[in-house]
């Protein structure tokens, strides 16, 4: 058969990566990601691992290079190494890149395993290094297992990338602290801004709300920062650290719209697509797949939706209101 043609949007972008929430659950309640006393979806409603790979390989089939399995937390999902190991025929096929996002908490169980499935890197989302400050952004986290997870990640032979959201009045003070870790321990490090998403039940955004601008120019304050040319067809845009030689990425869908290169898209564990993180259009491919042995309505079915990706996102604070929000929460679409 022939191969399906690749996957353009209406503005010429290929889509090449797709995000892969496999569940809406965690073992932590982040203050800007969820709610403390989530109602999460009845596991009835959830693609199955089995389902999850079906999908996933369609879209490899057309042309989707990287996939990034994201949660939830993916990794408090029952089985899902048996989905890596799964995704992972296809590397060298299609698949460039198999990857997560995960708040580190499993790693030490898991990293090696994520290794031997042709994993090699992760990124984890870490906001402070700090236990009490830990202990109050995460609600229900404990900082020494996710360091002893980050080690093991580190061990297996797993590039590490910390996601750090920047708080106002939380982690401002650690700054300097986070960026000399990460330099010490040979970590990558990305700063992003807190979106609006989600009833977060009385925390407000424009609070928690801290401008890259401002974080980059008390950087500026000590070290000399080199701007990279480096894209990646995602939101993150690179400077180097000269003092240290570290590569330190800023995410900025606030301060400055990223969507004019943007490659992705996101799948939720209930099969529906989101075109785009910041914009409420979504189809359903759960309907299809489940109706059809065949791929082709499937394949119809992503093709339909890639139509309607939007050209950016709205989101804005600069009324002193939060411009664009979303009411579905982060952990929905995975981020």
């Amino acid at each position: 058969m022939p191969h399906p043609a690749p996957l353009i949007d209406p503005f010429a972008r290929p889509i090449s990566y797709l995000r892969v929430s496999v569940t809406d659950r965690c073992d932590f309640r982040c203050v800007y990601c969820m709610a403390e006393h989530m109602q999460f979806l009845p596991k009835a409603e959830l693609l199955t691992l089995e389902e999850l790979d079906r999908l996933c390989s369609t879209f490899v089939g057309m042309g989707v290079q990287k996939l990034r399995i994201t949660g939830g937390e993916p990794l408090v999902r029952r089985g899902i190494m048996g989905f890596f190991r799964n995704m992972s025929r296809h590397l060298g096929n299609g698949l460039e890149e198999l990857t997560l996002t995960t708040n580190g908490s499993q790693l030490g169980r898991f990293a090696q395993e994520l290794f031997d499935c042709g994993v090699r890197r992760v990124n984890v989302s870490l906001d402070t290094l700090d236990a009490g400050k830990f202990a109050q952004i995460t609600r229900w986290g404990r900082l020494p297992q996710v360091l002893d997870g980050i080690r093991a990640a580190r061990d297996a032979g797993l590039r590490v990338k910390l996601n750090v959201v920047a708080l106002k009045g939380v982690n401002e003070d650690e700054l300097f602290d986070i960026t000399r870790w990460c330099a010490d321990e040979g970590h990558d490090l990305t700063f992003i801004e807190v979106m609006p998403m989600g009833d977060l039940g009385g925390e407000d955004r424009l609070d928690q709300y801290w401008p890259l601008s401002d974080l980059r120019a008390r950087l500026a304050e000590r070290y000399t920062l080199t701007d990279l040319p480096e894209r990646t067809g995602g939101p993150a845009r690179y400077v180097r650290l000269e003092e240290t030689g570290q590569k330190i990425g800023f995410i900025t869908p606030l301060t400055h719209n990223f969507c004019e290169s943007c490659n992705r898209v996101r799948l939720t564990c209930t099969g529906e697509l989101f075109m785009c993180l910041g914009q409420e259009d979504r189809a359903d491919l759960r309907a299809p797949l489940r109706a059809h042995s065949d791929d082709a309505p499937l394949r119809d079915a992503i093709r339909n939706a890639i139509a309607l990706k939007p050209k950016g996102h709205d989101f804005d604070y600069s009324r002193q209101s939060v411009g664009g929000q979303m009411t579905r929460h982060m952990s929905h679409t995975g981020g």
